[in-house]
């Protein structure tokens, strides 16, 4: 963010994108996991929303996306920390996106699941072809997003295009959510 600030003397948009998946069922998982899913899924948009927000403000204006997870707005089974850790990072973005409305700043959530992206990918098992046909029956529209699709989705949060829009979320997962 500092180099970013010296090289161009503000940041007009930002978007962070973490996460550690942590896969299990609940009566299963250790502490570990949960700190593991904390720091991968809600420690880090802190840190990111707390480097650029101050900046944006300072500036009367800018563009926030976090992307949190569509396993946020449900029950997950088989990632239940994963999913509550996710939920509390999307509270995150709509109580920062309440506090700094009025100082111009847009604070919102994407919401991803079902993606053809390596973690997901690794995470799910359906790097095998007989697995992928598995978790795409899942999804209501019966296949993966691509990332070509997400970013084209992602991009009026970011290009000032939609002024009028934050603390929301917005899950992207095929209808899944």
């Amino acid at each position: 963010v500092a180099a970013g600030l010296e090289r161009f003397g503000r940041i007009d948009a930002a978007v962070a994108f973490s996460g550690q998946i942590v896969v299990g069922r609940f009566v299963h998982s250790t502490v570990d996991d949960l700190r593991t899913v904390v720091r991968g899924c809600l420690e880090a948009p802190y840190h990111f929303l707390k480097a650029v927000v101050d900046p944006m403000i300072a500036a009367g204006d800018g563009q926030i996306l976090v992307i949190t997870s569509a396993s946020a707005a449900r029950p997950t089974p088989g990632a239940p920390l994963y999913s509550s850790a996710r939920a509390g990072a999307t509270m995150l973005v709509r109580n920062v996106a309440d506090e700094v409305a009025r100082n111009g700043v847009q604070v919102n959530a994407v919401g991803t699941n079902f993606m053809d992206f390596p973690e997901f990918l690794r995470a799910t098992g359906a790097t095998d072809p007989e697995v992928r046909a598995k978790v795409e029956a899942q999804v209501p529209m019966g296949r993966l997003g691509t990332m070509d699709e997400f970013a084209a989705f992602c991009l009026p949060y970011l290009d000032g295009t939609s002024r009028f829009t934050t603390g929301q979320f917005t899950a992207y997962a095929g209808g899944w959510a």
